[in-house]
């Protein structure tokens, strides 16, 4: 690393902000985590400076579940509403005092993969976040890759591909539009879907733990499709998972027997990963937006 000392990376989510600092050699030298503030947004640029003044000097990183726009630099696509149309970026720096770089959390997810996690060594790595939303990022030769808009990887809010029957009605997103791949593939919706077919309201830890076949047969089915989708898109050495469900075991061996049939190739080679450092993953990667650890030799 550069003579900035610490990387410094903060992890703004809906209920906590987890702040960690890593050396020059890639180790975890402070972290901590408090709840989101909830009243006001000037609450919020408050907390994440108290932070990164507790973990000392360095280079700041931040990732949030949203975007910055690339017209007017202010949040934008933010399940954290109280962000959008901020300035966020400029509010922190003003705080701090020193320059920030602001990612959209799912990138930070999947550049942590990228750079020493399960995707490490790849070229091209998709990062998916399966949790209480769906979000994607991609990194192609360690860099994170953007987009002229600022929204590549969000392919939460494609449409889910190919719907059956069982699809059918569109479910509603959040978004305000019908058929996102979220309104299928996030933890919530699978409760929804199981409530659906059997009138039982269960979490999705329960269902997974009680084994609902049918239940996660048809998650598997819908989640190979839209990955068949991005991989045809942009043929990822490894997509990894990462969020709640890609807890879920099974997952790994199934989707990859059912996506090749919504694969362009006669082979696919490419591997689905759990995320090797866990909910770690989104605040380790903040701070490798400065760079990443030296390269062994």
């Amino acid at each position: 690393m550069s003579e900035q000392g610490n990387r410094i990376g903060i992890d703004l989510g809906g209920t906590k902000i987890e702040a960690l600092a890593l050396d020059g050699a890639g180790r975890e030298v402070f972290r901590k985590r408090i709840p989101t503030p909830q009243d006001r947004y000037e609450s919020t640029v408050d907390a994440v400076a108290g932070l990164v003044r507790e973990a000392g000097e360095g280079t700041v990183g931040v990732g949030i579940p949203g975007a910055l726009s690339r017209a007017s630099g202010l949040v934008k696509n933010a399940n954290s509403t109280r962000l959008i149309g901020r300035p966020f970026k400029q509010d922190l720096e003003r705080a701090l005092g020193r320059e920030v770089r602001v990612m959209n959390d799912a990138n930070c997810f999947a550049l942590s993969e990228a750079v020493d996690g399960a995707g490490a060594g790849a070229e091209v790595v998709f990062g998916v976040i399966l949790g209480t939303g769906v979000g994607g990022g991609v990194v192609v030769r360690g860099e994170v890759l953007t987009g002229v808009n600022a929204i590549a990887g969000e392919w939460g809010h494609n449409p889910l591909p190919l719907p059956t029957a069982q699809d059918l009605p569109l479910r509603v997103c959040y978004c305000g539009r019908a058929g996102c791949t979220e309104a299928y593939l996030s933890g919530p919706s699978l409760a929804r879907d199981h409530e659906l077919a059997t009138g039982q309201k269960l979490s999705p830890e329960q269902i997974v733990a009680s084994g609902h076949e049918a239940t996660l047969a048809r998650y598997e089915e819908r989640l190979a499709r839209a990955l068949g989708t991005v991989i045809n898109l942009i043929d990822p050495d490894v997509v990894v998972l990462g969020g709640g469900m890609s807890n879920v075991s099974r997952l790994y061996d199934r989707v990859p027997r059912l996506w090749g049939r919504y694969v362009f190739s006669d082979q696919v080679d490419t591997r689905l990963e759990r995320a090797r450092h866990g909910d770690a993953s989104g605040v380790r990667g903040a701070a490798w937006l400065w760079g990443g650890p030296p390269r062994s030799t």
